[in-house]
């Protein structure tokens, strides 16, 4: 299904003129209207000092309604004063110069028309658009196809470097491990806001038909692995350095930094590493400069593109990963009575945990999930072993309910081992705090999100059991983390390929949708915090 939109050409169109643009396939500019006065084909408010302005187009007179192609400009010398008004609006705002110069360009080639002029401004915000879009796209492709697993992100974090080079910045290697950081210092003093960026891809192999499919190769627990962008870090990496190209070209009108975190292993270190933001804030990558909040996002396959879904406080839960050692005394299954049988010992654990979240967590305020994934004890029929392990995880969105569930879970299981005769040992494994968003900033950032995405495509969601290594900076200052979509526009993205999968797949256009977020929740919060 092919999408066609048609529109009038108007005079420095609304943001919303510019979305329906980026989101159809063929775009059609309708020009041979009748033209009418007083019209938006001639006239448009631009935001001043004390509320909207009318800026106008002076046309020549006719006795009768020409068609919009026909009309023209009336030659009266308006434009210096039409240009010098939209200068004084728009000097505080940040891209000003850019704004400035394309309506004077426009101005100088539009040859006298009223249509052409307005085709012609259109153009050039379309081409300063999508000429970041592109090179972000071909960005996104190569870290894609060079995806690397966590702690290993060699070649992505060179090609970070470089990029960041190239913009003017000096970035920062080797932080915890494989990160990469980058400050820009705007020209005016204020704030500083942190943009972070996970790098590392999975150990799954493509099946996607993409020219720039992943072939690479890794090592995961000792083995050979195919390695794949199953979770659609690539498309973060190259937001963020797309962001970065556009705030660097406006950095003298910024007032205050920005601190850009590229970090490593957001699905885990490997076995015996450190790694992550936990690593990443322990070495300090929140201090020099102290960051006053942080922002981020996640592509979402199942979510259409264009969409943000986004939450105040638990977006995303809190995880601890658990290991549960038992040890009984090994006997023949013949005669179980002359041993201590860890195996029952672990069924009736099993049992009695699953009533942690069922029977002591008060599931309307918050969900809680308490899974045991895996079991390892015995090799034969008729042997009772001696010692079994379990593992599990625990996802809680509420702090007070982690506790209950650890205080809970130690009660059930050293309880139950010592009714059986049994020993029994627990050890915690990885720790995430809850991702939460900070309510007073949520409800400061929530206007520009609607803003730059339109209200419409701006979604509250219910919190999510998944968990995300982005809570160890929210627990040391504020911090909204969102999501964006990426199923291809037109699509079911109901049926799309889930994260963490061989078929999963993102469309480049949710590109923009990234970019143009993270830019407006950046330059907005330092002009309000400053």
């Amino acid at each position: 299904m092919k999408y066609v939109s048609v529109m009038q050409p108007t005079f420095l169109p609304w943001l919303g003129y510019f979305a329906l643009l980026d989101s159809v396939d063929t775009f059609i500019y309708l020009d041979d209207v009748q033209f009418e006065k007083r019209g938006w084909q001639m006239r448009n408010f631009i935001k001043g000092a004390n509320g909207p302005v009318m800026l106008s187009l002076n046309v020549k007179s006719k006795p009768s309604r020409p068609l919009i192609c026909d009309t023209q400009l009336a030659d009266t010398g308006f434009e210096i004063k039409l240009l010098r008004t939209i200068e004084n609006l728009l000097r505080p705002a940040p891209f000003s110069d850019q704004a400035i110069n394309l309506v004077k360009e426009s101005f100088e080639v539009s040859g006298g028309s009223l249509s052409f002029l307005n085709r012609t401004i259109i153009k050039k915000i379309s081409d300063l658009i999508s000429g970041y879009e592109n090179e972000v796209i071909e960005l996104r492709h190569w870290f894609h196809e060079n995806a690397e697993l966590s702690n290993r992100e060699f070649k992505t974090s060179e090609r970070i470097a470089d990029e960041l080079r190239k913009i003017g910045l000096e970035p920062q290697t080797g932080i915890a491990k494989t990160g990469v950081v980058a400050v820009l210092k705007g020209g005016k003093p204020g704030p500083v806001v942190a943009l972070r960026a996970d790098i590392d891809g999975l150990p799954v192999k493509e099946r996607a038909d993409l020219t720039w499919a992943s072939k690479m190769i890794g090592e995961y627990n000792g083995e050979e692995v195919p390695v794949m962008h199953a979770c659609g870090h690539d498309t973060h990496t190259a937001i963020l350095l797309g962001v970065a190209k556009v705030l660097y070209d406006i950095k003298d009108q910024i007032p205050g930094s920005i601190k850009f975190i590229f970090q490593p292993a957001e699905e885990g270190a490997p076995a015996g590493e450190e790694g992550g933001a936990e690593l990443m804030v322990k070495e300090g990558v929140l201090k020099n400069p102290d960051v006053d909040a942080i922002f981020g996002l996640h592509i979402w396959s199942q979510i259409s593109a264009g969409k943000v879904y986004v939450r105040p406080k638990g977006i995303m839960a809190a995880v601890n990963e658990f290991r549960i050692d038992i040890e009984g005394v090994q006997t023949h299954g013949s005669t179980p009575w002359t041993g201590v049988d860890p195996i029952v010992t672990a069924s009736q654990m099993i049992n009695s945990i699953q009533t942690i979240v069922s029977r002591s967590m008060p599931l309307t305020e918050a969900a809680a999930v308490v899974t045991i994934g895996s079991i390892h004890g015995g090799v034969r029929s008729n042997i009772i072993p001696e010692s079994l392990y379990m593992l599990g995880t625990i996802r809680t969105l509420d702090e007070n309910m982690k506790k209950t569930v650890l205080k809970r879970l130690e009660k059930i299981v050293y309880n139950i081992a010592e009714a059986n005769n049994a020993k029994a040992k627990i050890t915690y494994l990885v720790s995430y705090p809850i991702t939460y968003n900070d309510p007073e900033l949520y409800n400061q950032m929530l206007p520009s999100l609607k803003r730059i995405n339109g209200s419409e495509n701006v979604n509250s969601m219910n919190a999510i059991t998944g968990a995300e290594d982005f809570s160890f900076f929210q627990e040391k200052i504020p911090g909204i983390y969102f999501f964006i979509g990426g199923a291809k526009k037109g699509t079911d993205p109901s049926k799309a390929a889930p994260h963490h999968t061989p078929d999963f797949y993102v469309d480049d256009s949710a590109m923009l949708t990234g970019m143009k977020s993270m830019t407006t929740l950046t330059l907005d919060y330092l002009k309000n915090n400053k």
